[in-house]
């Protein structure tokens, strides 16, 4: 029996641990009787990690090449239609869908998180892929309201990195407990000014709590210099990790007390392993995830412009505050496999 072939496209091959969870994610939530080939901005290390086909994102001759040789066609999670980062993301995601749609695959978009949608014409065009999709599933209500208002049906889920299987890293055993987890991201809005307050706030969360600090850069090219600024500053008190397995990256969070992130998958991973999470959003995925687990936090924007007030307000969530109950999690967990039952549906 042949295989069928399916393409996966979405922000992979570029360094994003929690895009590279998503993908890890969907392989693990494949059927077997699939063939999945990658659209990646870094085929060959693709290749190498997951040993699947994997072709350059942006060679177009290529991509079209494949979507001839395959039957069906996922986005495959995150905030690809959105329009506040990038106004070409949309047309990239969306010109991609609409020609498998075009050809007769099957499409899916699958775990989305739809938005901010800013123009007229890219929320035209999202409507008009979702609308032309065999199943949609989403992540927030955010998006599931969008979707209700259009008219389009959907399944909504957990994000599916709740359902990851993560990893032990071994060479963590080395290092000093208790810990607290830190991952803060480049941004317009962590200016020089908030980044210098929240070391600031760090260097007395650590001496209050004694905690070691673990830096996790999600995506090196854009965060190890944050990360290096933190630990300059905390010395042989902290220690940076780069973790490009998705898994060994979720795996980091077991046996740690406390994760304060800016990074969605980084406050998702941390939350399912059972840490406590403190917030620092830019974005409004941060605050739908904040809203829907009762995540403490601050939008950067209105960060206090005090250093002592944030390291206060840490040092009280690390001394009195719970993580979310094994119960919670595991509901988020199964909930996640909703996206599973989705895909098996619809490449049967």
């Amino acid at each position: 029996m042949v295989k069928m072939r399916v393409l996966l496209s979405g922000y992979y091959g570029k360094g994003n641990g929690g895009d590279e969870a998503l993908l890890a994610t969907l392989l693990q939530m494949l059927p077997p009787d699939v063939t999945p080939v990658v659209l990646s901005g870094n085929p060959e290390e693709t290749h190498r990690r997951y040993g699947i086909e994997s072709y350059n994102r942006m060679e177009l001759l290529q991509v079209i090449k494949t979507l001839r040789s395959c039957d069906a066609f996922i986005w495959g999670g995150g905030s690809l239609m959105q329009d506040a980062t990038s106004a070409i993301s949309p047309f990239y995601y969306g010109g991609l869908m609409a020609i498998a749609q075009v050809m007769g695959l099957k499409t899916v978009a699958w775990a989305q998180g739809i938005g901010p949608l800013l123009r007229p014409q890219t929320r035209w065009l999202a409507k008009r892929n979702f609308a032309g999709c065999s199943q949609v599933s989403v992540r927030d209500r955010n998006s599931a309201a969008l979707l209700s208002d259009w008219g389009i049906p959907y399944i909504l889920a957990p994000d599916p990195v709740w359902a990851l299987e993560s990893k032990p890293v071994p060479r963590l055993a080395y290092l000093p407990q208790p810990r607290i987890a830190v991952t803060l991201r480049n941004h317009p809005q962590l200016t020089e000014t908030r980044l210098a307050k929240l070391i600031a706030a760090l260097v007395d969360l650590q001496q209050a709590t004694q905690a070691f600090i673990l830096i996790l850069p999600f995506q090196k090219s854009e965060d190890l210099g944050i990360s290096e600024k933190i630990q300059s500053q905390l010395k042989d008190l902290s220690k940076i990790i780069c973790a490009e397995d998705p898994q060994l990256l979720k795996g980091i969070f077991r046996g740690v007390e406390m994760a304060i992130g800016m990074r969605l998958h980084s406050l998702i991973m941390a939350a399912s392993e059972g840490c406590r999470c403190f917030a620092l959003s830019y974005d409004p995925k941060i605050n739908r995830l904040m809203e829907n687990l009762a995540i403490p936090g601050w939008n950067l924007e209105n960060l206090p412009d005090d250093a002592n007030v944030i390291s206060k307000i840490w040092i009280e969530h690390y001394q009195n505050s719970e993580s979310l109950s094994s119960d919670k999690i595991q509901s988020l967990i199964n909930g996640a496999f909703l996206h599973r039952e989705l895909l098996k549906e619809v490449l049967k």
